[in-house]
């Protein structure tokens, strides 16, 4: 697979896969960890998972400045792993559930998220920066979508075990305890705590029963409120355990960065194909048109892929609370003993696990087109991946035509809420149309950003590669006001035409973004 390709793209690919690993670990079980911890609703949780999606993406364009003007790209990667690393252990240690303030824990942990979402900018733009140059020798340049795609991969080689070690870290936490895990539990228990009067006696009813069930010893709960109060506080504890599990995969990352630093290219100091002479400043320079035109591209594709962001990331907030409320999860259970594997973050793992298998399978593809001329341009394959997001879309909002809106949920009973959950099937056929469309546009995006970029603003523009992912994802919170809002066929319906007219638009500027990247 590395044949062919930069000695320095394996040590990259490692070195991104550990960061993603403890990334991953952490994004699959975030939002349900906020609405578990502090009782948020949906809606609110998605404000802050937006506002955190969106820094995580707006602060790597700071951190590419940062590399740009200091021309210190390998020191900038190192410090954001350092701060990374600090982030996890904040919002790792084990603090009250319920919260004895609300205000100050919730600032806690928004406070370690905002750490990491730093450490994250500093250290994401630059290494796919970093990347970027290893195919600027001309010997390497015409495999750079490949090598995208093999970076690409590693990155889900670390995100698809992610969510099993931390859905595994949560539920042995609660067995240790004598309890089993239920996803509906702790909804119900903060409801209760809220205002237990004034719950829905189908509600009341299911909270008595779930709680029965998730005692390990089979002993019946005799008092309502003191267990609503230790499973809450068990489980949260589990999920923050999950993140400390996330420091030692940043470990893991830094020391293969630290032994590989001195053999990565450095973007402050481009060399020609031989690497034996300095690029002169003459050189690098293109006309003030030639840049403006670049530039102009660039921001058209960024103005694009806003759009497939906000759809895609969806996987992390609406689509899992979709998960939980609608899915059979009982058929999924890994029984391991120490511990079982079940719950809705288990559906964070399919996404990086089609990515990994199919990665191979659409390099194959287009290389066989490749050789027969017939390969499509980078732009029309960011749009064929636009029209496949908008067909995974439609194929969800067909499914959820039956199913009741998320409002309806508390007056149903515990036998008419297993009637009308869905097969998992259905996530598995979602997430493999929507891996096959992120196939064709993220790691080909970062592909042309690195060809089209000019030469003195490559950490720049990477940064703004994720800036424009920024914007999508301070979008996000629409998905939570929609799912808890409308029918849920309608929420996914906004997605299909957010995605649709996406595809449009991109088709319109293929053949100028195609003059452009020659």
């Amino acid at each position: 697979m590395f044949k062919n390709h930069p000695k320095g793209l394996l040590a990259a690919a490692l070195a991104n896969m550990g960061e993603r690993f403890g990334f991953y670990i952490m994004m699959a079980i975030l939002t349900l960890f906020i609405s578990a911890k502090f009782g948020l609703s949906e809606t609110t949780t998605g404000y802050i998972y937006s506002a955190f999606y969106a820094s995580i993406y707006l602060l790597a364009l700071v951190g590419g400045l940062i590399a740009d003007r200091t021309k210190n790209y390998k020191g900038t990667i190192l410090a954001g792993i350092i701060l990374m690393a600090l982030g996890y252990l904040i919002i790792a240690i084990p603090t009250p559930t319920p919260v004895p303030s609300m205000g100050a824990y919730l600032a806690l942990t928004c406070g370690g998220l905002l750490v990491i979402s730093f450490g994250n900018g500093l250290f994401k733009g630059n290494l796919q920066a970093l990347v970027g140059q290893m195919y600027d020798d001309p010997k390497y340049a015409d495999r750079r979508d490949a090598g995208f795609q093999i970076f690409y991969m590693f990155i889900n080689v670390g995100a698809m075990f992610a969510p099993f070690i931390a859905i595994g870290i949560r539920n042995w936490w609660l067995k240790v305890h004598g309890l089993d895990y239920n996803a509906a539990l702790p909804e119900l228990c903060h409801q209760y705590l809220s205002d237990g009067a004034a719950m829905p006696a189908e509600a009341l009813g299911r909270l008595t029963e779930y709680a029965n069930q998730a005692m390990l010893d089979g002993s019946k709960v005799t008092d309502i409120t003191a267990f609503v109060n230790n499973y809450l506080d068990v489980f949260n504890r589990g999920f923050q355990y999950a993140f400390a599990a996330a420091i030692v995969a940043m470990l893991i990352s830094l020391v293969i960065y630290l032994v590989n630093k001195k053999t990565f290219p450095d973007p402050a100091h481009k060399a020609v194909a031989q690497g034996t002479t300095q690029v002169s400043k003459e050189e690098i320079q293109m006309s003030a048109q030639e840049i403006k035109q670049r530039i102009y591209a660039l921001f058209a594709v960024f103005g694009v892929v806003i759009f497939f962001w906000l759809s895609f990331h969806q996987n992390g907030y609406s689509l899992t609370y979709f998960a939980r409320d609608y899915v059979n999860l009982d058929v999924i259970n890994i029984d391991l003993g120490f511990t079982s594997i079940k719950g809705a973050e288990i559906f964070q793992s399919v996404n990086p696990i089609f990515v990994v298998t199919l990665t191979p399978l659409i390099m194959w593809l287009f290389g066989a087109l490749k050789r027969k001329g017939k390969e499509p341009s980078t732009p029309m394959k960011i749009a064929i991946g636009m029209g496949i997001a908008c067909i995974a879309y439609l194929f969800l909002m067909t499914f959820s035509f039956a199913l009741p809106s998320k409002e309806a949920l508390s007056t149903m009973s515990t036998a008419d809420l297993d009637a009308m959950r869905v097969t998992p099937w259905i996530m598995v056929i979602l997430y493999f149309i929507l891996t096959v469309a992120e196939l064709f546009i993220s790691p080909l995006g970062l592909s042309f950003v690195s060809k089209v970029a000019p030469p003195h603003l490559q950490g720049l523009m990477q940064g703004c590669w994720l800036a424009a992912t920024a914007v999508g994802n301070s979008l996000l919170f629409i998905g939570g006001l929609l799912y808890a809002n409308v029918p849920i066929w309608s929420c996914w319906l906004v997605f299909v035409i957010a995605t649709g007219l996406s595809m449009i638009v991109m088709l319109s500027m293929v053949k100028w973004l195609e003059r452009v990247a020659k």
